[in-house]
């Protein structure tokens, strides 16, 4: 049985009992007993508790054990690994790259905070020298995703621990094993107490806590739209600072003289990884009419390629949908957009063969219309839709035509066009004939995608706040 991590050490939970089920096998993976509100106070409170020592040590201190946790977690990698795949139904090699991304932020943002110099302000007539410092913002609550729980861990983790503050994190009660082995890791190695705190239960009951609470300086979040503006409202008891990471929409504008043959590789390989569960996903696929026959017929025998499976198996490429709710959704939305005139190109169905688990086939949906749910919601599952244009402008103001902003994909020649677009579209990041996303580029939204920004310096800017010191002459 799993358990939390409060105040440097592991407990037992005080609320309702919490079942983790493997997404592709169906079967039980792990088993705890979820937090409770008073657990959640404790949290809180340890965090509060710890943060006048953890913030005093010099960063050279903070980055020994921040140093040390990342080389505690990368010996117990296999283990790591096999509850992680058992929890996300995650292919191999997708969960090594979740793996991988915590003890490489642990590092990047250690490395990164040695950067964040001060700077002297001299007055013009001589009288006054002040200087601006950084200062850790205080105790801070982190919300992590169910789809990538170690990677939304080091987003978090890495700047809260590099800048000096403490943290209460929750990661979701559908994925919650490998962030809590996290805790288990931190207690062996003797962390200070106090400094990560993890618990996990009810969202509802623990965020009504965590929210209204005084203590949190600031909250961040990577989750839906809905999740931001109900942590936002719920959090006016203080006044806090927010750094949010919501949901999406992306649109992808694949112009005549693109090279079709990478843009189909690319977009088939990031729309189908994770099975779909990605927030930078590509949702709304624009193709120019000259070209969108080509392009289908590419993406298509790419996606009937896709191997099917989870965990060690061999050459398997996509895995299970999170839970059946999720897939049920999805398929909801594959019907409703045939039923007004979309035609599936391939794929739409639960696979032959697969008897357990939470699969979808690799989908190909052609022919859909921007009023249709599948183009107007985030999809979050494994189905490219594919809508064609011959206007450029009328297409740019479709791709902005949603509430969401957060990634976009152009393809194309002419770097003119290209920078055209890019400038045009309403979105955190635009990525030109192909995906980029590491921890050193600043990630995050607009609109209804979210304030603030994950990875970067940028993010780890957010944990601080400005201090100025004048000294008169």
């Amino acid at each position: 049985m799993y358990e939390h991590y409060i105040g440097g050490v592991t407990v037992r939970g005080l609320g309702k009992p919490l079942t983790v089920l493997n997404p592709a096998t169906e079967l039980e993976v792990g088993t705890l007993l979820a937090a409770s509100k008073d657990q959640a106070e404790s949290a809180l409170s340890s965090a509060r508790k710890a943060f006048s020592g953890w913030s005093k040590l010099s960063l050279q201190q903070r980055g020994a054990w921040m140093e040390k946790l990342a080389q505690a977690i990368e010996k117990k990698r296999e283990a790591i690994l096999d509850v992680l795949m058992n929890e996300t139904g995650k292919p191999l090699e997708q969960a090594e790259e979740d793996f991988e991304m915590l003890p490489r932020c642990l590092r990047y943002y250690y490395e990164e905070a040695k950067r964040m110099h001060g700077r002297i302000i001299e007055e013009e007539d001589g009288s006054c020298r002040s200087y601006i410092s950084r200062e850790p913002v205080g105790v801070v609550v982190g919300y992590l995703a169910w789809n990538f729980p170690l990677l939304n861990l080091g987003y978090k983790l890495g700047p809260v621990l590099a800048s000096g503050c403490t943290c209460v994190v929750k990661p979701s009660p559908i994925t919650p094993l490998t962030t809590l082995l996290i805790g288990s890791i931190a207690k062996e190695i003797g962390f200070p107490a106090g400094v990560i705190n993890i618990i996990t239960g009810d969202t509802s009951e623990l965020a009504e806590v965590l929210n209204t609470s005084t203590i949190p300086r600031m909250i961040t979040l990577i989750g839906s739209s809905a999740a931001g503006r109900a942590v936002i409202g719920q959090s006016n008891t203080s006044i806090k600072r927010f750094s949010l990471e919501l949901g999406g929409n992306a649109p992808v504008i694949v112009l005549p003289d693109a090279d079709l043959e990478q843009a189909a590789s690319q977009l088939t390989a990031l729309k189908f990884a994770n099975s779909g569960q990605i927030c930078v996903s590509p949702n709304r696929v624009f193709i120019h009419a000259s070209v969108y026959e080509t392009f289908v017929e590419l993406v298509t025998n790419k996606a009937n390629s896709i191997k099917l499976g989870w965990g060690r198996e061999p050459l398997a490429q996509m895995g299970p949908m999170i839970t059946a709710g999720h897939r049920d959704r999805v398929l909801g939305l594959i019907q409703e957009a045939v039923a007004q005139g979309a035609t599936v190109k391939t794929g739409g169905q639960r696979p032959t063969g697969l008897s357990k688990g939470y699969y979808l086939e690799p989908t190909v949906i052609m022919n859909v219309q921007p009023d249709m749910r599948i183009s107007r919601e985030e999809i979050f599952g494994p189905v490219m839709s594919i809508m064609t244009y011959t206007d450029i402008d009328a297409v740019i103001q479709e791709a902005n035509s949603t509430e969401y902003g957060l990634a976009s994909y152009v393809y194309g020649s002419n770097i003119q066009e290209l920078f055209k677009i890019s400038d045009a579209l309403e979105v955190g990041t635009v990525c030109i004939n192909g995906p980029q996303y590491s921890v050193n580029l600043p990630h995050g939204g607009v609109k209804e995608s979210g304030v603030g920004k994950d990875c970067s310096s940028y993010s780890l800017e957010e944990y601080y706040y400005l201090k100025r010191i004048s000294i008169r002459k």
